[in-house]
C-alpha cells in the first residue's frame, strides 16, 4: 500500500508535524506499506491558482502537476488534522481543492488533535469535503484531546497505549479499504 500522511497546517510552530512524525513511526512497523510524509508547510502550495476546474486535469502550473503525481500514486491517506476556530485549517482544504480524480476511491483516515474536543469538529467538517471527492473516510480515527500533554521537551509526540492501539487498528483498516477500493479507481488519472 502506498500511503501518504498529510499535515493540515502550514503555521510556523504548529505541533501537527510532531504528531505526523509519530504516525510515521507507527507505519514503519507495518508490513507492505510504503509511506511518505507530505508536510504542507514544506510543499508550500499557493492559494488555488489553476484556471481550469481540477476535474479536467488541465494543469498549467508545475506545482500542481507535481502535487497531482504525488497524490495520484497513493493508495490511501492519513490526514493529521488540527482544529482552528471549530473548523479545519485552510491549507488542507486548499491542498484537496487543487485536484479531483487523483483523490477518488481512496480511503482516508484522520488523526485529529486539539483542545478538549480533540479536533472532532474539524473532522466532521472535513468529511463533507472528502466524501464529495469520492474518498472514503474511515470511521476508525485517532482523536487526541489536549495533545500538548503528549509532546515532550524535545518536541516529540509520545503516544500512550490507547493511541498506539488505535493507530495499529486504523492502519489495518486502511489496508482493507485500500484493497477493496482499488477496482473503483479511475485508470486515466
Amino acid at each position: 500500500m502506498n500511503l501518504k500522511v498529510i499535515t493540515s497546517t502550514t503555521r510556523a510552530g504548529a505541533k501537527g508535524i510532531s504528531i505526523a512524525n509519530w504516525v510515521m513511526s507507527m507505519i514503519i512497523q507495518e508490513k507492505d506499506v510504503d509511506a511518505e510524509l507530505l508536510d504542507l508547510a514544506k510543499i508550500n502550495l499557493p492559494f488555488m491558482d489553476e484556471p481550469n476546474h481540477p476535474r479536467l486535469q488541465q494543469y498549467q502550473h508545475e506545482h500542481t502537476k507535481a502535487w497531482s503525481t504525488t497524490i495520484n500514486s497513493a493508495d490511501a491517506f492519513i490526514i493529521v488534522l488540527g482544529e482552528y476556530n471549530y473548523g479545519f485549517p485552510a491549507p488542507i482544504k486548499n491542498a484537496l481543492d487543487f485536484l479531483h480524480k487523483e483523490w477518488m476511491y481512496k480511503p482516508v483516515a484522520i488523526v485529529s488533535y486539539g483542545g478538549v474536543s480533540g479536533g472532532i469538529r474539524s473532522t466532521q467538517m472535513l468529511k463533507q469535503v472528502i466524501t464529495t471527492l469520492h474518498m472514503v473516510p474511515l470511521t476508525d480515527a485517532i482523536v487526541i484531546p489536549f495533545y500538548m500533554k503528549f509532546i515532550d521537551t524535545d518536541e516529540q509526540f509520545v503516544g500512550d497505549e490507547t493511541l498506539i492501539k488505535s493507530a495499529k487498528f486504523m492502519l489495518t483498516e486502511l489496508h482493507k479499504w485500500s484493497h477493496a477500493l482499488r477496482a473503483l479507481r479511475p485508470t486515466n488519472t
